[in-house]
């Protein structure tokens, strides 16, 4: 059996079936956003305004969101986490949190989004206008910009960090991680988003050479 604790790989599969094979605090830096429970696929979610988005609505990931298992593995591997949608979940209270400005002005879309730190620090604003997604194609109908984690890996990752994600959607995590050098383990069930994820991997990666393995 292969295992899907190993760093640098990427892994279509149940995020559960790694999480149980990891010891406490194996990770450095959870960056999750897992699903909220609204039913994401369905909504507009800017696709009138974006001609390259290609995403299939009726998938059906985002009915039910994680229950307490998940959490309770995915906080127990994680010296820290950070998780998007926190006000969606029964976290504790933390006074650390980052909020994404998507800068769309004041109209009916999501104007920001939120992110619960599991440790104590001063609250962050990430200003990015969400029209980034016109450029390129959008695989995911929650897809962050690979900035954004940028921005979350030099503000609270050091260098030899492994991070992880359990819900890697779109892989903007995966590639942010690439660029930046940190060691990496994603996990992403859907096959057809992790197909995307691999196609746009490629496409990042084409031109440099890494040693990061992509298994299926």
């Amino acid at each position: 059996m292969k295992s899907l604790i190993e760093p640098n790989k990427i892994h279509c599969c149940d995020c559960m079936d790694g999480l149980r094979e990891m010891p406490d605090n194996y990770i450095d830096l959870a960056i999750v956003d897992p699903p909220y429970g609204i039913g994401a696929p369905s909504m507009n979610m800017g696709a009138e305004r974006n001609t390259t988005t290609f995403y299939d609505r009726t998938k059906k990931w985002d009915t039910t969101p994680p229950d307490a298992d998940y959490f309770d593995e995915m906080l127990r591997v994680s010296s820290r986490s950070i998780v998007w949608g926190g006000n969606y979940f029964a976290l504790p209270a933390s006074r650390g949190f980052v909020v994404w400005d998507k800068k769309i002005g004041d109209n009916d879309f999501a104007m920001c989004e939120y992110a619960w730190l599991s440790w104590p620090t001063s609250p962050k604003i990430f200003a990015m206008c969400g029209t980034h997604l016109t450029q390129g194609k959008r695989i995911h109908p929650t897809q962050k910009p690979v900035e954004l984690y940028k921005y979350l890996l030099s503000k609270y990752a050091k260098e030899g960090d492994l991070i992880l994600d359990t819900h890697m959607g779109s892989g903007s995590s995966y590639i942010a991680c690439l660029d930046m050098g940190f060691d990496y383990i994603g996990y992403e069930i859907d096959q057809d988003y992790f197909t995307a994820i691999e196609q746009r991997v490629y496409d990042f990666t084409r031109q440099t050479t890494f040693d990061f393995d992509v298994e299926p």
